[in-house]
């Protein structure tokens, strides 16, 4: 496999993809049982990577006083307008408190009243200095015995027969060296997609964003091309934000209980409803009807609310509280213009992700996932994304002692797998090589980003169109982005940091390609801006239902499954040719 590239083969137990939240939760409890060699293979540095990079002021997720488990699967439930599910939501509630506990213990800061009681945010929060957060669980998974981690990687495709995984295949983004990483469990904790549509701020600002940039969807990516059962990418998520900044509404809406007001001085929140997507939806809505602009009210704060402010926004959005004291005028004397942002597809907000069961497993045997990507369970934040870095760390504790059991006693007969391993990896770093080699493109990869992006804003509904969509609309942007992709295969890379940006340009339009078939498939509008179908304006109980897809034979097909109850949890399974049974049923 001498192709330019020095190759670099690894072999382990247990490959994390991913270092951020749930990819180094769930190292952290790897790591407490020594029996298997796990290793975190990164794009960034585990240290500061992922959305906790800059730190956040709350736990979002947690079970207050008074409050119990399923009050949160409701919440959710009823913010999600009906579309979870239930059993991943309520495993991850009733860990809730137990991961906030131990990441306590190792470190992070959890502000208490007088009588040393956790002080909250309303119902489900709990105020933290968090801006260490990050380092504190980077140092949780590294300083493990039988945990290795690989900085600077990026995982690009896995290595994947008869829907067994096998390993996978990345890069270095900054050395000339291809990594191929066999192992007998994968993780896929990666961020979300960012970066799918034109961005509220254009050129020299266009990263900055609600979302990292960094997530490009690639763990979708990979598992899209596997052939594993997604969920859900048709509700996409749009934050409520800052105007500008784009930092968080939430700190100020929940923190000072401030309201949404309309450009005439009009609280306008309960006209629409307070879930998430109609915060977003009535924002939009006001101004389209020429009663913008829109703030959060907080001229009628205390000084000492505002100074809380400040701190507030030191510890995760550090532009928002710079803006206040550059202007000399903060939000005690000056409402907070908000405005929603480009739409996101982020299993930790939203229930878009891998169709996983309760164990974490998705529809691949030995692969698992958590986090952003892990679909069905959303109002994740931080800590719902530690609890399924649990739930997924012990799974795949038991699945190698099951594996490990069924090899001694029916013999490995690995020997054709490992031709298969090799020629698939072979393929992967062909594809590396051949962006080296194509000749001088007529576009840049920032042209073509931009173009992709250009696409999705105009016709998949992107801020430019009010985040509203149709049929015919969704079909030209299928169209357009087929065109894209032969001047996306002939870019050329001059290093592996423009090898990166076309991969994550690649990454991306795989997703978008998965969110235009889904958008089609929900033939209603459940959630107001999230998914606004103009076709099919209301909401329709013929999709109380999830919506789901499959890659086969080049295209994508479309499930529609039934609801999941908590008391009736799904368990995935696999037959001696390792064909998917759910509840013991083949698919």
């Amino acid at each position: 496999m001498d192709n330019g590239l020095q190759v670099k083969t690894l072999q382990t137990d247990v490959l994390i993809i991913g270092g951020g939240t749930a990819g180094c939760y769930a190292a952290y409890v790897l790591g407490q049982n020594q029996n298997h060699q796990v290793m975190i293979a990164e794009k960034a540095n585990i240290k500061r990577s992922g959305c906790l990079a800059a730190g956040v002021n709350a736990i979002n997720a947690y079970i207050t006083q008074g409050r119990v488990p399923m009050d949160y699967v409701n919440y959710a439930k009823q913010d999600a307008k009906g579309i979870v599910r239930e059993d991943l939501l309520l495993s991850m509630a009733e860990g809730l408190n137990e991961v906030t506990k131990v990441l306590e213990d190792n470190g992070l800061v959890i502000l208490k009243d007088d009588q040393g009681n956790y002080v909250t945010r309303g119902n489900r929060n709990i105020k933290i200095n968090g801006e260490n957060i990050k380092p504190i669980l980077a140092e949780m998974a590294a300083q493990q015995g039988n945990v290795t981690v690989l900085n600077h990687v990026n995982i690009t495709d896995y290595i994947v027969e008869n829907n067994q995984i096998l390993g996978a295949v990345g890069f270095s983004v900054d050395e000339r060296e291809a990594y191929v990483i066999r192992a007998k469990a994968v993780l896929v904790a990666t961020g979300g997609a960012a970066g799918l549509y034109r961005p509220n701020n254009p050129g020299f600002s266009r990263h900055k964003m609600w979302y990292p940039p960094f997530n490009t969807g690639a763990g979708y990516a990979m598992g899209i091309r596997s052939g594993a059962e997604m969920t859900t990418f048709e509700m996409r998520f749009i934050a409520l934000r800052c105007k500008d900044t784009i930092a968080p509404t939430g700190t100020i809406a929940q923190g000072v209980q401030a309201k949404q007001m309309n450009g005439a001085g009009e609280i306008y929140e309960k006209k629409y409803g307070i879930a998430t997507c109609e915060r977003v939806y009535g924002t939009t809505k006001e101004k389209q009807e020429g009663r913008g602009p829109c703030y959060l009210k907080t001229d009628e704060i205390t000084r000492e609310q505002e100074e809380d402010l400040y701190k507030a926004y030191l510890n995760m959005a550090p532009a928002q509280t710079l803006r206040w004291l550059e202007n000399g005028s903060g939000p005690a004397t000056e409402n907070v213009e908000i405005e929603g942002t480009e739409p996101y597809i982020v299993g930790g907000h939203t229930a878009s992700g891998y169709w996983i069961d309760n164990h974490r497993a998705t529809t691949i045997k030995g692969l698992y996932a958590a986090g952003d990507v892990a679909g069905g369970a959303p109002q994740k934040y931080v800590t719902g994304a530690l609890v399924e870095g649990k739930i997924a760390g012990e799974s795949i504790q038991h699945f190698l002692q099951t594996q490990e059991r069924e090899l001694c006693s029916q013999g490995s007969g690995q020997e054709d797998l490992e031709q298969i391993f090799t020629e698939q990896a072979r393929q992967y770093i062909d594809e590396y090589e051949k962006f080296f080699h194509n000749s001088t493109s007529f576009i840049t990869i920032e042209q073509a980003e931009e173009t992709m992006q250009g696409i999705m804003d105009t016709y998949a509904g992107g801020i430019g169109s009010n985040y509203q969509f149709n049929e015919t609309e969704l079909k030209l942007a299928k169209e357009k982005l087929k065109n894209l992709i032969p001047v996306v295969e002939g870019l050329q890379a001059g290093d592996m940091d423009e090898l990166l940006q076309i991969y994550e340009i690649r990454e991306r339009l795989t997703v978008c390609f998965s969110v235009i078939e889904h958008l089609m498939a929900r033939k209603e509008t459940r959630w107001h801006s999230f998914a606004e179908n103009m076709d099919y304006p209301k909401e329709s109980e013929d999709f109380k239902k999830y919506v789901n897809s499959c890659y086969k034979n080049g295209e994508i097909q479309i499930l529609l499954r039934e609801l999941v109850d908590a008391d009736h949890s799904l368990e995935f399974s696999f037959d001696g040719d390792n064909k998917l049974k759910i509840g013991g049923v083949a698919q």
